[in-house]
Order: structure tokens, then sequence, then C-alpha cells
């Protein structure tokens, strides 16, 4: 595998000045109130996306920006809650004020070509550059809940970036956004699928309660010698796991475990261990993985059933718990991780999820549990890169970086093709310099090589 990324790359970017780009046409002024799912604290934050596409024959001449900001002004007809701001009533509840004020739109030009950033994956250089944080702009109230920049290369491509509000929508209700954006870039009338609002699908009962253990939602407090919040020295990296790797880590395994695993349920399990490992915890220490799970799919929910179109949030992200000691023990091997991450799975109902609704209004909507935590989000199947402005499909999509707002102990598994062509997965870390070190030496170890990876 190469490295990518080449994080020595400079280039520079000239921005024109922010706008906003507002519904082509007249939408309802009105209110809408987003679910208790939506507006817990651990979702009141920005999520980076980028995508990047080379240039196409079909589309010489063409300028991404202006088709794209002008496709946006159409999409927002039918997703014109995204043009409003948040504003926040009694008990901390969130709603959108559709107020048409627009989306932020940020139009640029960078003198270097998509060659030049090697073989793409996160995290990238410059990007502060290729998504400018605008001014003001940050905020959870009364802020832009979308921020768009789109980049010309020399090349003929483009880097479309975006940032968005998390409260709005998760993963896959911004993918389904992207690709009405997109379709009617490629000149549609409308989107293929409508978007429903429905909110209320996934609020609290009356009365709440919790019915549920919650254990991403414990209250515990972060031991000051191991808070990497509060490290500086941070340092992100990605890792790209093919057929190759996943074999290697297989048999690992217990032969008893091997063929009754999926993917992500292995790779999550190694790399946990792989990162406690690194972390250099007391074997006392309490640890903890939350996988994000996504509610559709479920053939009801709360006796509704969350209809195609729904782009809201609709994950939970059920958590196990354990300690250091038995986790990285020498007598306990990945199977021991594995078994464990495998129970997440079966934490999973409709009552789960309505169970977590019910505790955000009983407790205030509160933040998940940092302390010794580890969050993933399996984005491999959404479909980022098969969103098509008419440059064709992205060569590289998903999210830009590991960690959510100001933790880093949340990371992305994204699907990307090496720089062979091979499709695999490509995981994004973030740990003190030190234990990233330490992180990379435990898997080349256990892999029986050495691991390729990009960083900054």
């Amino acid at each position: 595998m190469n490295q990518s990324s080449p994080s020595d790359l400079v280039f520079t970017v000239k921005r024109r000045q922010p706008e906003l780009v507002a519904p082509a046409k007249p939408t309802p002024r009105e209110f809408k109130l987003l679910s208790d799912i939506d507006d817990q604290d651990g979702f009141r934050l920005q999520i980076p996306l980028v995508h990047f596409y080379p240039s196409h024959p079909s589309m010489v001449g063409k300028d991404p920006a202006h088709v794209i900001k002008t496709a946006l002004a159409h999409a927002l007809v039918f997703y014109y809650p995204f043009a409003g701001r948040l504003r926040e009533g009694h008990a901390r509840k969130l709603m959108v004020d559709c107020s048409a004020q627009g989306v932020l739109f940020v139009e640029a030009d960078a003198d270097v070509t998509l060659s030049q950033f090697g073989h793409l994956q996160p995290p990238f250089p410059c990007f502060q550059q290729l998504l400018y944080k605008v001014p003001s702009s940050e905020g959870m109230i009364d802020c832009p809940l979308l921020h768009i920049q789109v980049t010309r290369l020399k090349c003929g491509g483009f880097i479309f970036a975006l940032q968005m509000n998390h409260t709005m929508c998760d993963g896959p209700g911004v993918v389904q956004f992207l690709k009405a954006l997109a379709k009617i870039a490629r000149g549609a009338s409308e989107p293929s699928i409508q978007p429903v609002w429905l909110r209320k699908l996934l609020n609290a009962r009356d009365p709440p309660r919790v019915t549920c253990t919650h254990y991403e939602y414990q209250q515990v407090a972060v031991p000051p010698h191991d808070d990497i919040e509060e490290t500086q020295d941070m340092v992100q990296r990605s890792f790209f796991f093919g057929p190759t790797q996943i074999a290697a880590i297989r048999q690992s395994l217990p032969h008893h475990l091997r063929d009754g695993c999926t993917k992500f349920e292995l790779l999550t399990a190694f790399l946990w261990r792989c990162r406690t490992i690194a972390l250099q915890l007391e074997p006392i220490d309490a640890v903890r993985l939350m996988c994000v799970i996504n509610a559709r799919g479920k053939k009801t929910l709360g006796g509704l059933e969350i209809p195609e179109g729904y782009y809201g949030n609709a994950i939970v992200f059920p958590a196990v718990v354990t300690t250091a000691g038995k986790l990285i023990g020498e007598n306990n091997s990945i199977g021991y991780a594995l078994e464990i991450v495998k129970r997440i799975k079966s934490e999973m109902s409709e009552e789960y999820v309505q169970s977590v609704a019910d505790l955000m209004v009983i407790r205030g909507r509160p933040c998940f549990t940092k302390a010794r935590s580890w969050i993933v989000s399996n984005l491999e199947h959404v479909g980022f890169r098969d969103v098509d402005f008419g440059w064709g499909k992205a060569v590289f999509a998903g999210i830009a970086k590991a960690g959510a707002g100001g933790f880093p102990g949340v990371s992305f598994y994204v699907s990307c093709e090496n720089a062979e062509g091979e499709e695999g997965i490509v995981i994004c870390i973030c740990l003190p310099s030190k234990a990233m070190e330490r992180f990379v030496k435990e898997m080349d170890g256990m892999l029986e090589k050495p691991f390729m990876h990009s960083s900054l």
C-alpha cells in the first residue's frame, strides 16, 4: 500500500466572498421541532465532509461552482429547513426557524492539481483552506445549517467540501440531500426521493420512561491524567484495510470465531484492542466502545415506520464496557474483544431507540460518555462516492477527519480504493503522537508487516 495525501503539499486557495444561497422559490415560513434524538448534546456540532472530482470530457467549459450553486437554490425548495436557523426553546428543545435565510456558499480556486494530492484518503493537507471557517458561522443557534465550498483545481477537477450541523441529519440523511442536489445539478427538476420531516416519530413518550441500560450516557468523570481531549500533540492518521489485511486479522482469531463475524465487527475489535494498548491505561480502568447503529430498515419504530425520505438522525450508539486489563490481557486475544463487540448489535431494538429518546427528555439532552470512550460509525455503504454532479462519481468522498466537535475519539469507516485500485475501507484515527506510534507498532506486529498509512 502506498502512503497518500502528502503532508508537505502546500498550495494557495483564492476565495470569493461568502454568500448565502436561499431557496429559488418561496417556502413555508414556520417552526419545525427537531426530534428528541436529533437535539441531544452529542449532536450539537459540525461534521466536515469532502468529495474530490476529476475533470470530465463532457463537462469541459462548465463551472462546477456555478452548476452546484444554481442546483442548491432549487434543492432548497424541497429541503427548505436547511435554509433556516436553529432556535432553542424550553428545556433546551431545538427547533428550526424556516426563515429562508440561506445556506453558506463559498466559491474558490486552488493552484494545485488533483494528482498532487497523491492517493486520496484523510487527513488532507491544507484542509482548512478547502472548507474555510467563515467568522460567526460555527455556532449552533442562529447560524447557517450547511456550509459548502466548491474549489476549482488547475486540472479541471474540483473539490466539494461541506460542513453540516449534525442536529439536522445523520450520514444517510446528508447523503440523501447530496444525491438530490446532484440530481438537480444534472438537470432534474426535483429529487427522486421526496424529503420527509416527521421528526415526531423519534420523540419521547408521554410520560417518558427509560427502559434499557444506556452505558453510552453514564455520567463518568474523565480522569485528568488520561484526558486526551486536552492533549495538544494530537495526530490524525488513516489506515486502509483491503482483503489482504482483513484476511490477516481473521487468521488471528480462534477457529470457532473466524466465520461468525462481519467485517465491521472484526475491524472494530482489532482496532479497539490496538487503541487501548496504545493508550497505556491501568488494568482496572474501564474502557467503553460505542457503535453507531442505523434504525432505518426496522419494520416499526415506536409503532410507526420510518418512511423513505426521512433525513433526520435515526441512529443510536449502544455501548459496551470492560476493563483495559481484560481487553488487552495476555490471556485474552482479539477473540475476547470480538465477542464484546458482537454484543452491541443484540442491544439494538425499537424499544432501545425509544428509551434513548425518553432519556434525553428526562436527563436534559446529555452528551455521550467521553471517559476512555471510542465511538465508531460504519459509513461504508452510505454512498458518499455515488454523489455525481455531472462529473462522474467522486474518487474519494466521506468524512474529512476523525473526531466530532472537540472530542477526538470518534472514527468513521468509509469505502475507498487504494493506489492499486483495490476496494476496501479507510479508517481515520486521532491519538496523542506517542500513543499513535504505539498504535501503529501494535498493528504492524499483529499483521506481521509494516502498515502504510496517511498522516498529518
